[in-house]
């Protein structure tokens, strides 16, 4: 498997030229990188006006391995190759490095720059990534991979410590300005001519003839570059190291990597809707930063917030009144941490009377309003404190459980809650401190704590009696000023009481189930099955030409190929028997075929957009203008990649690749709304023209001022 690395941003608060006098202090070798032993020049090139220096070095390192290892691989040193790519009139430096040692078993590839921070041309950013593939290592691929990210991994810690030890050096030496490059005195009377303003540019790959032809400075420039160099960013699509400190806490540089990885991931398939970086942090924290499994959860989180409204609860949903009276819950200003804190008296709350006299889906959709509520007040308090709070602490007061808290139905919908908020509000529980619990508590322990995953257990302090008042208790992390009266304390908490619901707000199964989808299950996306020879059809009638067609779709599991079709008469509708000629229609509805399987293309139908093929877990919206009044067809269809085009023979990887979707089906959820075309106000990008919307997830994260042009689909 191959490793790799992305960097966030780093920031140097100094001009470009006193870095890389700074860095050149590197060479040819550093004492504060002992395994850095020595560097040889076997390459350079300066250009004549001195703006470009092309310097490939050859470098010595000392790897911190067992003394077996290396007597098996028979070296004691590995050797690196490094070429800087200076561009002083761009102020940039590109550097490329790669393994020598090994190459043909182990493949290491590195790519930095250096460059002009595009806000202040007077500090410079520094970028970096890498990649790691052992092909193979005598049997020891698992100890090198370990050994090798150990090193790059506190190499990486030491770069920015190692240009600013220089930059000390040099102001001790009195060195605290070097002048930019300007171009020779001949030229200068022509400069606008002579040296037009490039963009950044990329690292220069120089022939090892070049010195030997004397290649012009122009011929340098235009020689092709690597595909994979990584170019200069600006802030509103890359993470800065100091933000990530600020805002998001200390994380270690492969820590750093998966957020980037995972942000970048989303950038490019949610585009204009991804989640804040904070968001994203917790669900890689809950997969130990496994970034595959922290991005299947993520998406399947972001589907069901789409799907239920949740980003819109706290401005479009009140609680009803019995919630407001007997739910025995509340905010209370914050623990020592600075996290916001929640008190809850579960012990005076009657779940069963909640239960009957609200039904399950309001119980929920009000734990879940709490849940974005502490969202909302983890961003305050980050601000207030100035450091990063991400998880709240929940004080829960068990005096008064007893049997009746044991009700089947209600416990039922205690462990439905603790699923939906471990799956979607993973890490933000920062601690569950539980006072007063009575000898009924380990047997509700005993039902609950199987749905708690591991991480969020380890977070919980139970006390029994009084035990909460003594050392280690309540004092060690809430202030004595604001423990709540009930508890002892002197600070009045306005937390409801609780107490029985009366029976005459008590609801009929009946009269819950119809209110339960007024509250829950009413939702403006549809949800479809899309299989491997049937694709899902929606038709959409086009009166007016000039109308827009928009769409909005998130691809939940399987990769699909997207549509759109028209035509001038209307199909027949899909027969409901499953044998006929529009087959896997479902019992429920969600797969309808609509192109008879007699129509031709380019006859009976004509494709109006180019298929856009989607992958497992993609958000897509787009919009299409129409040409023609007729009949329009949207369709989601089963993407089986394509076997080898050399044989007939199919491929190991798309044999794989097809038994990852089990029993060839898909699923995708999506809205589709047809628009006038003087009421559409832009690309659904924005969504500004449906009932959808930015989700308040990503209202600090990113802008998506970009406008899609019409029949643009954009992912």
């Amino acid at each position: 498997m191959v490793q790799k690395y992305q960097s966030p941003v780093r920031v140097y608060k100094h001009p470009f030229e006193l870095i890389m006098a700074a860095y050149e202090r590197r060479f040819p070798t550093c004492p504060l990188i002992p395994m850095f032993v020595a560097s040889d020049t076997v390459n350079e090139y300066k250009s004549e006006d001195e703006a470009i220096h092309v310097i490939e070095r050859r470098c010595k390192l000392d790897i911190d391995a067992p003394r077996l290892l290396k007597k098996i691989a028979g070296v004691d040193y590995v050797y690196f190759v490094q070429k800087n790519s200076l561009n002083r009139r761009e102020r940039t430096l590109h550097i490329e490095a790669y393994n020598e040692t090994f190459s043909n078993r182990v493949i290491i590839n590195e790519h930095c720059s250096y460059t002009v921070h595009p806000d202040n041309e007077d500090w410079t950013c520094f970028e970096q990534s890498a990649s790691l593939d052992i092909k193979s290592f005598f049997g020891f691929e698992s100890t090198v991979e370990k050994i090798a990210m150990k090193q790059y991994t506190s190499n990486i810690k030491k770069g920015k410590e190692i240009i600013e030890y220089y930059l000390k050096q040099m102001e001790e030496e009195g060195i605290t300005f070097v002048p930019r490059w300007t171009p020779p005195v001949a030229c200068k009377s022509e400069s606008s001519t002579c040296h037009p303003r490039r963009p950044v540019s990329p690292a220069i790959n120089i022939p090892e003839s070049a010195t030997k032809e004397g290649l012009s400075n122009k011929e340098i420039l235009n020689t092709s570059s690597s595909p994979s160099e990584p170019t200069a960013g600006t802030p509103d699509d890359k993470l800065d190291a100091d933000y990530i400190k600020r805002y998001l806490g200390d994380l270690t540089p492969m820590q750093e990597s998966c957020l980037i990885r995972l942000r970048q991931w989303l950038q490019e398939t949610h585009k204009g809707k991804i989640p804040k970086d904070e968001h994203i942090l917790r669900f890689l924290r809950a997969r130990d930063f496994n970034i595959d499994k922290a991005r299947e959860i993520l998406c399947q989180s972001l589907t069901w917030r789409k799907q239920h409204q949740v980003d819109y609860i706290l401005d479009t949903w009140n609680p009803p009144q019995v919630l407001q009276d007997y739910y025995a819950g509340g905010w209370h200003h914050h623990d020592k941490d600075g996290r916001p804190l929640y008190v809850l008296r579960l012990g005076q709350m009657d779940t069963k009377g909640l239960v009957r006299a609200l039904g399950e889906e309001a119980l929920l959709r009000y734990v879940l309003s709490i849940n974005e509520e502490g969202l909302r007040r983890c961003e305050e308090n980050t601000k207030v404190f100035g450091r990063p709070i991400s998880s709240w602490t929940c004080l829960v007061d068990l005096e008064g459980l007893n049997m009746r808290h044991l009700w089947r139905p209600g416990v039922k919908a205690l462990l439905r809650i603790i699923e939906v908020v471990e799956a979607n509000y993973p890490e933000t529980l920062g601690r569950l401190l539980i006072l007063r619990a009575p000898r009924v508590f380990p047997v509700l322990w005993t039902l609950v704590s199987p749905f708690i995953d591991d991480n969020t257990r380890k977070k919980f302090l139970i006390y029994a009696g009084n035990d909460y008042q003594g050392p280690g208790g309540l004092l060690d992390y809430i202030d004595k000023e604001i423990i709540p009266d009930f508890l002892g304390g002197e600070c009045m908490c306005e937390v409801p009481e609780g107490g029985l619901v009366p029976k005459s707000l008590y609801r009929t199964a009946e009269e819950l189930e119809n209110e339960d989808i007024k509250l829950w299950t009413e939702t403006i996306y549809q949800s479809a099955s899309v299989f491997k020879g049937a694709p899902h059809e929606v038709l959409i009638q086009i009166v007016d030409a000039s109308s827009v067609i928009t769409w909005d779709f998130d691809v939940c599991k399987g990769d699909i190929v997207f549509n759109i079709f028209h035509s001038k008469r209307a199909p027949q509708p899909p027969k409901k028997d499953s044998l006929g000629a529009h087959s896997i229609t479902s019992p429920g509805g969600n797969n309808v075929q609509l192109i008879d399987k007699v129509w031709q293309l380019g006859r009976d139908y004509s494709m109006v957009e180019s298929p856009l093929i989607c992958k497992e877990g993609e958000s897509v919206q787009g919009s299409h203008v129409t040409r023609w009044p007729g009949f329009y067809i949207l369709q989601w269809k089963f993407h089986s990649m394509p076997a080898c085009a050399t044989t007939n023979l199919p491929r190991v990887d798309d044999v794989l690749a097809s038994l990852q979707v089990s029993s060839h089906k898909c699923k995708v959820m999506y809205y589709t709304e047809v628009i006038g075309s003087e009421d559409f106000r832009g690309s659904m990008t924005s969504l500004e023209s449906s009932h959808s919307g930015f989700s308040q997830l990503s209202a600090a994260t990113t802008t998506s001022s970009q406008s899609h042009s019409s029949s643009m689909i954009s992912r």
